[in-house]
């Protein structure tokens, strides 16, 4: 294969979760992508069925690769690169989505990169806003995870994890949050919606880690969920109506405060003036607008890719592929296997020694 003296045409898989993803990016520029997604045939088990997962994928796969060629104006011989999302996930939905990955590579002998998925998220910035600077703090937010990130260069640092979760992520918490209050799955766009009404004031729930000597970097929304949940069945019991909007504003706001505080403590400690907020729960308009208030308060650059992009999506993982072939970055084989629990240290997965 010589795909030297081309200009990179790379196309992006993503089937981490629920959302089937196929999107292509040539020069840090989006060209075209296509999205599918099964979160409705979850909605009755309030989360998401790998195998129901994993099914919907294997369907949706073909129909959303030609929806994001037709979408770019492209032909499938057109692509120079494949990039997948090759973990973290949900086992049997990323080897549907690596395998078809693959597949594509192998049919058209083109370089195959195994990308991280919490790197792609990263890199969805990079198609709204342009490079990122020389060095950044991004908070990735999502239905499976809540991080805090140095970030020089994407592809050529190493990705320093500077916090996570403890329990449940943000994205999870308004999954769980959202079935006590019978909103619905899934439980970002839901607590979303009853929140416009209601007032974030009306309940004081806590903010975890956010003591003197708590680890200044590291989440904790389980109990926060829990107290939500306590609230709830104490109004129940008294057999006083449940205000879900002021529940939903005001669980919204401590989630928020949690956030936007510890993101921004991260960019003050290490003296950066870049704040990238990108994920799933980025696409919240309380966390996007509470914080756009806090960074211009502090001279800080925040940037948030547009909503479209927030979500899972192919054209995440191309970005990534994007940036690894313009840096001459070596390939993976055909053998590279899914990793599920693959843990950050680089936005491509390791190559075989």
């Amino acid at each position: 294969m010589n795909n030297a003296a081309r200009t990179p045409v790379v196309l992006g898989v993503e089937s981490s979760c629920d959302e089937t993803g196929f999107g292509i990016v040539t020069e840090g520029r989006l060209l075209g992508q296509g999205l599918a997604s099964s979160a409705m045939e979850h909605a009755d088990f309030g989360g998401v069925v790998p195998e129901i997962a994993a099914r919907a994928h294997l369907e949706a796969a073909v129909p959303t690769l030609q929806i994001a060629l037709d979408d770019a104006g492209v032909d499938l011989q057109d692509i120079t690169h494949v990039a997948a999302t090759s973990g973290p996930g949900l086992a049997t939905a990323v080897h549907v989505g690596l395998a078809s990955a693959k597949a594509i590579a192998w049919s058209l002998d083109v370089p195959l990169y195994g990308v991280h998925h919490l790197a792609g998220h990263a890199a969805a910035d990079v198609l709204e806003h342009g490079p990122l600077p020389e060095r950044s703090i991004v908070l990735i937010v999502s239905g499976g995870h809540t991080s805090i990130l140095a970030v020089g260069d994407l592809v050529r640092d190493p990705i320093e994890h500077l916090g996570d979760t403890l329990d449940d992520a943000a994205g999870e918490a308004f999954d769980k949050v959202s079935r006590l209050l019978g909103l619905g799955y899934p439980g970002g766009p839901a607590i979303s919606r009853a929140a416009v009404d209601g007032d974030p004031s009306a309940f004081s729930f806590p903010r975890a880690m956010m003591r003197p000597g708590d680890a200044p970097y590291t989440f904790s929304f389980s109990g926060l969920k829990t107290a939500v949940a306590r609230t709830v069945e104490t109004l129940e019991r008294r057999g006083e109506p449940v205000p879900v909007a002021d529940i939903a504003a005001s669980f919204e706001q401590a989630v928020v405060d949690v956030l936007v505080a510890k993101a921004l403590r991260a960019v003050a400690e290490r003296g950066l003036d870049t704040l990238v907020i990108v994920g799933g729960v980025a696409a919240n308009a309380r966390l996007r607008a509470v914080a756009d208030r806090a960074c211009a308060e502090r001279g800080i650059d925040l940037r948030i890719p547009p909503p479209r992009l927030c979500t899972d999506n192919g054209a995440m993982i191309a970005a990534v592929g994007d940036l690894l072939a313009r840096a001459g970055a070596p390939a993976h084989t055909l053998a590279i296997g899914a990793d599920p629990s693959a843990v950050l240290h680089g936005a491509q997965l390791p190559l075989p020694r």
